[in-house]
């Protein structure tokens, strides 16, 4: 099945990143999110966000795991997910997305998946999952 919906960053506060820092060129960032999501997909998230990125130019890598809780197509329960991506300048690409074995709770109990994250020109950030549920 697919899933989808659009999605807001609610909250994001940058954590310290733990010694001993290796200095590169584009230094790395650690930060939790809070994201609210409307749509098929309805609920909100918690997110540990690792990134190497230059906002300047829109340039970097990120990696997300969050901890999703609401319902898909009216389904409800958690579950985990894990993304990533590469941008370099405009556009996504490298992108990595699953749902996490075994993580899924209540009428989520045992999804498995993947899916993606499009953002469009005028900052709306969309979000699928294409999953099965093994019960």
């Amino acid at each position: 099945m697919r899933a989808s919906g659009t999605f807001k960053v609610a909250g994001f506060t940058p954590a310290p990143v733990p010694s001993p820092a290796i200095e590169t060129a584009l230094p790395v960032g650690v930060a939790t999110m809070e994201k609210e999501y409307e749509g098929e997909i309805a609920g909100r998230s918690a997110t540990l966000f690792t990134a190497a990125f230059d906002q300047s130019d829109g340039v970097g890598t990120y990696v997300a795991m969050e901890s999703f809780e609401g319902t898909l197509h009216g389904r409800a329960g958690s579950f985990n997910f894990a993304h990533s991506a590469t941008t370099l300048g405009e556009g996504r690409q490298s992108e990595f997305f699953v749902i996490v074995p075994a993580s899924g709770t209540g009428a989520l109990a045992g999804i498995t998946g993947t899916g993606g994250i499009a953002v469009d020109t005028d900052g709306t950030h969309r979000i699928r999952f294409d999953y099965e549920l093994s019960r």
